[in-house]
């Protein structure tokens, strides 16, 4: 096969070790940066241009898509299933992903465990915003941020309703969350490709950090999962349309609370804490699924 891994730099780990990937299992591969990507559009003749070449020869493709370039990227993903390209991260599915609330109404309409969570038009109820989670300390995130920016914890409710008027006095969207005592400063990022767990892990925050993202100094580990928390982080990439996904968990005396699916997991944090092929296995899903896709168009062409 002749994959396509749409990335802004070859060296990044992930893009590399899935460039390594193809390589052991026989496949061509090209990184492609996605933002100098030319989307032509043409009457039932979708293409794209790329370094002065049309990009007609894939057979399957893996989005690396930024948060900051998730427009224009998807564009491009969407041009690829026009295509009739296999993409290992849908269009839809990514856009769906990056809307923290749409994602969690979506999680929530699915029966799944979620920490208490608020969101509101600018609102000045700061009291009826806290009481609706359970009071103080709370969490504050924007909207938009990403790898544990625009994540804020307020203690008491005085220092919540400060933060969250100087969000609003800005017109930053932000949603606000109880706080999960029990959960100790720790998460568990769940692995999920083609509706298995490939591979988990436990990262904890440093010391006098509540953020436990490895880019915020966090430590990672190894862990077993609950039959629990497998079945809600498979469930929870399934109903947002992924293929391949990080989950993001809490572990609460209620049981696992998804935080987030992100459809851009990076690898490197997961294979060095479980020592596990990753980017083998999303490979492998691109080889089961492109197979798939072009015996039912062959079906199509010949029936």
């Amino acid at each position: 096969m002749k994959i396509g891994i749409l990335s802004r730099n070859s060296e990044l780990y992930s893009t590399h070790r899935l460039v390594e990937a193809c390589k052991d299992r026989g496949h061509e591969s090209e990184v492609i940066d996605h933002l100098k990507c030319t989307i032509v559009m043409e009457q039932n003749k979708p293409s794209i241009m790329y370094k002065g070449r049309n990009l007609d020869d894939f057979d399957a493709i893996i989005p690396r898509i930024g948060a900051s370039v998730t427009f224009y990227g998807s564009a491009v993903v969407r041009q690829f299933e026009m295509m009739k390209v296999f993409t290992a991260v849908e269009s839809q599915a990514l856009i769906r992903s990056r809307d923290k609330l749409r994602s969690l109404q979506i999680l929530s309409r699915a029966g799944l465990g979620l920490p208490k969570t608020v969101f509101t038009n600018y609102s000045r109820e700061t009291d009826d915003i806290l009481n609706a989670v359970g009071g103080a300390p709370v969490i504050i995130k924007l909207l938009e941020g990403t790898q544990g920016l625009g994540v804020v914890l307020a203690e008491n409710r005085k220092a919540a309703a400060s933060v969250i008027e100087a969000f609003h006095g800005l017109k930053a969207r932000v949603i606000v969350q109880e706080f999960i005592k029990e959960a100790g400063g720790a998460d568990i990022r769940a692995f999920v490709v083609d509706g298995e767990v490939v591979g988990a892990m436990k990262r904890q925050a440093k010391e006098g950090e509540f953020r436990s993202n490895l880019h915020r100094g966090g430590t990672s580990q190894v862990i077993k999962l609950s039959r629990k928390e497998k079945t809600a982080a498979v469930t929870a990439a399934k109903k947002m349309g992924l293929g391949v996904a990080g989950v993001d968990m809490l572990q609460s005396s209620r049981g696992p609370l998804i935080l987030e699916v992100n459809s851009s997991p990076g690898l490197e944090g997961i294979e060095n804490a479980t020592g596990l092929d990753i980017a083998g296995k999303i490979i492998e899903y691109l080889e089961r699924n492109s197979q798939k896709k072009r015996k039912i168009q062959k079906d199509k062409v010949n029936a």
